[in-house]
C-alpha cells in the first residue's frame, strides 16, 4: 500500500477503523482544521486527500500538488470549497458523497419550518427565564403551518424530501428549478412550478433554499428578491450562507419588514453577524450551527461513501461518485 490517504478532519471512528484496515492513511487526530500552508503540505504527499468544508482547496493550493495526487475524496456532498476546474485541468478526481445526508436534512429543514412560526425557542427561553406564569389565550400564539404556501429554492434531492414532509403537514407545495422537476416527484406532491423566482417570492408563506453553491447562485436571493417576499413570510436556509445577502437579510428584518429566518448556515461561518444573535434574543430569528446534516448514522453513511470512492480508484476503475467542473457556472450534478 504505498499510495497515502490524508484525512483532514476527525472522522466517526467506524469509519476511521475501516481506513486504517484497508489504506495507507493518515488521520487527524486532533481534529484541528489544517492551515493554508499544511494543507499545501498534505496535497504535496497524498495520493487520495479526504478533505471537508473546513479545508478551502483552491487553484494555488493545486498547483501545489505532488505528482502522485490522483483523487480528491470529499467527506461532503457540497464541493463548493474545491476549485474542480483546477483540479480536472491537473487529472486529479473530485468525488463527494450525494444523498447521504438527505433525510437529515429534510428533517432538520421541516423542524425549523415548524419551530419558527409556532415560536418553539421562545417558548423555552420563557420557561429557562422563569417567565411563564400560566396559560393565557392572548400569549406567545403564533402562526399555523398547515394551509400555508411554501416555495422550494432547488428541487434536487433534498428540496423534494422537504417537499414530501411539508405536504404531509397541509402544506401547499410551490418551488423554483432551472426545469420543471420530473413528473413522478412533482405530481405526487401536487407542486406548482414558476420558473420566476421573482413571481414565485412574491407569493410564498415561508421560502426553503436547497440549491448548492454556484458563482451563478451566490446571493441568489438578492436586496431585490428578498424585498419581493411578503412581510409575513418566513425564510429557511439550510443550504449555504452565501446564497442569501445576509446583510439584506438582516435589514429587513430589523426594519419588521420581514415575519422570520431560520438559518443553519451563514456568510463567513464560523462567525456569525451580532445583529443576528440579538434578533434571536428579540425572537426573531433562529440559528443554528450548521447541524442539519449532523446525525451519527449519516456521517458514517459519508464515510462509507467515501472509502467506496477511494478504494474504486486505487482498484483502477471510475468512482461512482465523481464530480466533473463547472460548465456554465453550475456543477453538472447540481439541480438549481
Amino acid at each position: 500500500m504505498d499510495e497515502l490517504v490524508i484525512v483532514t478532519r476527525r472522522l466517526p471512528e467506524q469509519v476511521e477503523a475501516r481506513m486504517r484496515q484497508l489504506f495507507n492513511v493518515r488521520l487527524n487526530g486532533d481534529d484541528r482544521p489544517l492551515t493554508q500552508s499544511e494543507l499545501v503540505a498534505t496535497v504535496r504527499e497524498a495520493t487520495v486527500l479526504v478533505p471537508t468544508i473546513t479545508d478551502r482547496i483552491d487553484a494555488g493550493v493545486l498547483e501545489q500538488a505532488g505528482p502522485k495526487l490522483k483523487m480528491i475524496a470529499n467527506y461532503g456532498n457540497g464541493v463548493d470549497h474545491i476549485n474542480l476546474a483546477a483540479a480536472h485541468a491537473r487529472r486529479i478526481v473530485v468525488c463527494n458523497t450525494p444523498g447521504v445526508m438527505t433525510d437529515d436534512t429534510a428533517d432538520m429543514t421541516m423542524a425549523l419550518i415548524l419551530a419558527l412560526p409556532r415560536r418553539l425557542v421562545e417558548g423555552v427561553r420563557q420557561i429557562e427565564e422563569g417567565r411563564f406564569k400560566g396559560w393565557s389565550p392572548t400569549w406567545m400564539n403564533g402562526r399555523k403551518v398547515s394551509g400555508k404556501r411554501i416555495g422550494i429554492v432547488g428541487m434536487g434531492r433534498i428540496g423534494a424530501a422537504v417537499a414530501r414532509r411539508a405536504r404531509a403537514f397541509n402544506m401547499s407545495v410551490h418551488y423554483h428549478n432551472r426545469s420543471p422537476a420530473a413528473a413522478a416527484v412533482a405530481e405526487p406532491l401536487e407542486a406548482t412550478y414558476w420558473p420566476s423566482l421573482d413571481q414565485m417570492l412574491a407569493h410564498m408563506d415561508i421560502v426553503s433554499i436547497h440549491c448548492p453553491q454556484t458563482p451563478a447562485t451566490y446571493h441568489l436571493l438578492s436586496a431585490r428578491r428578498i424585498a419581493l417576499m411578503r412581510p409575513e413570510a418566513m425564510l429557511i436556509n439550510t443550504a449555504r450562507g452565501d446564497i442569501v445577502d445576509e446583510n439584506a437579510l438582516i435589514a429587513r428584518l430589523e426594519a419588521g419588514e420581514l415575519g422570520g429566518a431560520a438559518l443553519d448556515v451563514f456568510t463567513g461561518e464560523p462567525r456569525v453577524d451580532e445583529r443576528l444573535l440579538a434578533l434571536q434574543k428579540q425572537g426573531r430569528v433562529i440559528l443554528l450551527p450548521h447541524m442539519s446534516s449532523a446525525t451519527i448514522e449519516g456521517r458514517i453513511d459519508m464515510g462509507e461513501k467515501v472509502i467506496v470512492n477511494i478504494r474504486t480508484l486505487l482498484d483502477g476503475h471510475r468512482p461512482p461518485d465523481v464530480v466533473l467542473p463547472v460548465v456554465g457556472d453550475i456543477h453538472r450534478k447540481a439541480v438549481v
